[in-house]
């Protein structure tokens, strides 16, 4: 196993570093995983995409899930792991960030090239007219008055900008997280468990295609064997560790 010194100068000599982040760099911010056990599905049944589509009380029933995880990043603040990811973006060490999470802490940050592969819950996105709008006053609209919003301008289905159960994920964003992949010459998997597909396929992917892969997470991933370094602990304790050592 390598050590944080070696990670450190294999990103002080990479040209295209990349980092791919999962749920576990934002629970260091206090966001539950909705997998976890209380978690927002540990407690409902998520509403499929086709569902939605299809049905007001379906449509209900996702605005009634969707106020409660808003509740719970809605005033989250980036942590030491997303703070210095950004840091490294700025200073030319990291080429961008390929994200599992909607909940925009790495913008916060200060991170500028960001890859949202499950979209955003900052914002919310009329299906029929392609509007968007800020999710708070409509989030905070629905828990006053219970019924689920439609779109100011044409009255259109919203739905926060996240792919949900059942719906594809925007192939524009694939592309480019895929071409990022490609070139890279070293891939940070961080906080995640590499499982759901199709992101759990990008650190395969810049391997295959020469990049060192490196994975912290604090519990054991399937590709703990592919990876050239891994690390067992916090992301933001890590990661600071590592910059301090750059």
């Amino acid at each position: 196993m390598k050590t944080l010194p070696q990670i450190a100068a294999w990103l002080a000599e990479a040209r295209s570093a990349v980092a791919f982040t999962g749920a576990g760099i934002s629970t260091e911010s206090g966001i539950p995983d909705f997998r976890s056990p209380g978690g927002i599905w540990s407690q409902s049944t998520p509403v499929y995409y086709d569902e939605f589509l299809a049905s007001a009380d379906a449509r209900y029933e996702y605005w009634r899930q969707k106020a409660i995880a808003h509740r719970d990043f809605a005033d989250s603040e980036p942590n030491a792991g997303h703070l210095t990811l950004a840091k490294w973006q700025q200073g030319g060490r990291l080429h961008g960030v390929i994200t599992q999470n909607i909940d925009g802490l790495h913008q916060i940050a200060g991170s500028t090239d960001v890859v949202e592969l499950h979209g955003t819950a900052r914002e919310i996105s009329c299906l029929d007219c392609s509007v968007r709008y800020d999710a708070g006053p409509l989030v905070a609209k629905f828990l006053e008055c219970g019924t689920t919003p439609e779109c100011a301008g044409c009255g259109g289905r919203l739905k926060h900008a996240t792919i949900s159960f059942g719906q594809s994920l925007d192939p524009r964003v694939l592309d480019q997280a895929d071409r990022w992949c490609r070139s890279a010459d070293l891939f940070l998997a961080l906080g995640s468990s590499l499982v759901v597909e199709p992101a759990a396929s990008l650190p395969r992917l810049a391997k295959a295609h020469g990049a060192r892969l490196v994975i912290i997470n604090r519990d054991p991933t399937d590709q703990d064997t592919l990876a050239d370094a891994v690390v067992h602990e916090s992301i933001g304790a890590a990661l600071t560790a590592i910059d301090k050592l750059l």
